[in-house]
């Protein structure tokens, strides 16, 4: 018995992500911002969940710093620059 199908090709263009640079936005730890500061601002600028603005917020207490974000350079600059108008230090590795 012989089966004959109609066969399409799919061809997808896979992005090449080697070219594209990722950057993480840092957030630091410090003695003047109180926790929902930093939680509400993480919600407000990165749009994080409030769990997840709360989890980011423990880890920048106890470990000294968090990544909150990764991407390419000109997506987190505004992100950065307005956690920085926070008052809350920010840097992008």
């Amino acid at each position: 018995m012989e089966y004959n199908f109609d066969v399409e090709e799919l061809v997808e263009q896979l992005e090449d992500i080697t070219t594209e640079s990722f950057f993480d936005l840092v957030v630091y730890n410090d003695d003047y911002n109180t926790f929902d500061h930093v939680i509400n601002t993480l919600i407000k600028v990165c749009r994080h969940t409030p769990q997840q603005a709360e989890q980011c917020t423990y880890i920048i207490h106890y470990k000294g710093k968090c990544c909150v974000k990764k991407g390419n350079y000109s997506e987190l600059e505004p992100l950065k620059n307005a956690i920085l108008d926070a008052g809350i230090d920010a840097k992008i590795h």
